[in-house]
């Protein structure tokens, strides 16, 4: 299996609130951007899902906190596909402190897979190549396969 480099990323200024910790709404971006990350690594960038005529819609997100992340921390985000099943997936997410391993939040982004005009695309008939990578990763912890 492909070795997977983990994403990190530190919390910028603006990503604060007045409190001095990171804004709730700045999880649900982190999950997207480890979730983008994490295809580009396996070879199904969005570009190219999108070139290939398949979207992956969000459908919803949510996310629990657990502990506060502060400007100038660093958090890895940690992608996981827990359900797959070529026409939906669901992602969880644990985002961590890289100093103390303190887990600051947990979350899940649920998405449909769709042509370019949004109708539900069956990936394993249509792009097994698809359906292979995805399927591959389902509940995999990519900790244990990191670079």
């Amino acid at each position: 299996m492909k070795k997977i480099k983990l994403y990190e990323h530190r919390v910028s200024y603006y990503e604060t609130d007045q409190m001095g910790i990171v804004h709730h709404s700045n999880y649900i971006r982190w999950f997207e951007d480890s979730r983008v990350d994490f295809l580009e690594q396996v070879g199904f960038s969005y570009d190219k899902m999108e070139d290939m005529g398949i979207m992956i819609v969000v459908l919803g997100a949510s996310c629990e906190y657990r502990s506060p992340a502060r400007f100038g921390d660093r958090v890895l985000i940690i992608p996981k596909i827990s359900e797959y099943n070529g026409l939906r997936m669901t992602v969880s997410y644990e985002v961590i402190n890289t100093e103390d391993g303190a887990l600051l939040a947990v979350g899940e982004t649920k998405h449909c897979f769709t042509d370019l005009s949004l109708r539900p695309a069956r990936v394993k008939r249509d792009h097994p190549d698809i359906y292979k990578v995805f399927a591959d990763f389902t509940n995999v912890d990519i900790r244990e396969i990191s670079e």
